[in-house]
């Protein structure tokens, strides 16, 4: 069984056309990306000349960032109209980005039998808390890193705190995503997601909270993980 939820994908795939829209359904991703990317820079010395792998890359906000850093990009992603989506946006500005409709377990298995290069960085944002097995993301990314990479993983805390400021205040007060965009039950506790890498041996040299301020349309990083959360993790030495 592939490790997909149809109504996950059905969900992005309605918001497809608004995905580049920097007031629409996205806003809040548009204004998180610059801190997300200073985040995946910093802690990977640059991306100049590296492979990335970017799962779960939707319609390629993070995707054209890193590209636009230097970084040789593959996207991946199970959803059509943001794939396409994706790849119109990619060639209007210019960038060479490979694309593909594809699930991070095939997509391993694909890269196996051809005895393909691993990947320097990937990037695996706001995706986990949309699958119904994220240990099994987490398993082929590991499987997918040179020794010497780094991977990054984003996703929401499962508190109150998340529930009251992720599902009520964005979606329902403010209005900045649509109703039902997640889950609460499929939240991830930062010690479920640290015990999932130490399962397949990774370590963790990094978890920050991201915060965000409707007033001021701001985001920033601190070490509060009660909500909205990112770590860095590689390969265990």
């Amino acid at each position: 069984m592939q490790n997909i939820d149809q109504q996950e994908l059905d969900k992005f795939e309605k918001m497809a056309a608004s995905w580049w829209d920097p007031e629409g359904d996205f806003k809040p991703i548009h204004q998180l990306n610059p801190k997300r990317l200073d985040y995946i820079l910093s802690h990977s010395n640059g991306l100049v000349g590296k492979t990335v792998l970017d799962v779960g890359c939707g319609g390629g906000i993070l995707s054209e960032s890193m590209a636009k850093q230097g970084a040789i990009v593959t996207g991946i992603d199970m959803s059509v109209e943001p794939l396409q989506v994706a790849r119109n946006h990619a060639t209007e500005q210019g960038l060479e980005i490979d694309y593909q409709q594809i699930t991070i377990e095939e997509f391993l298995q694909k890269q196996t039998a051809l005895s393909a290069e691993k990947f320097d960085v990937i990037t695996c944002m706001e995706m986990l808390e949309h699958v119904p097995e994220p240990s099994s993301i987490i398993a082929s990314c590991k499987a997918l890193l040179k020794p010497d990479g780094v991977l990054f993983f984003s996703t929401i805390n499962r508190t109150f705190k998340a529930w009251a400021l992720v599902i009520i205040g964005a979606e329902y007060v403010l209005k900045m995503l649509p109703k039902g965009t997640h889950d609460y039950e499929k939240f991830i506790k930062p010690a479920e997601l640290l015990a999932w890498c130490d399962d397949v041996e990774l370590q963790c040299q990094n978890l920050t909270g991201y915060h965000y301020n409707p007033l001021t349309g701001r985001f920033w990083l601190n070490q509060d993980v009660s909500a909205n959360y990112m770590g860095v993790f590689s390969h265990l030495k």
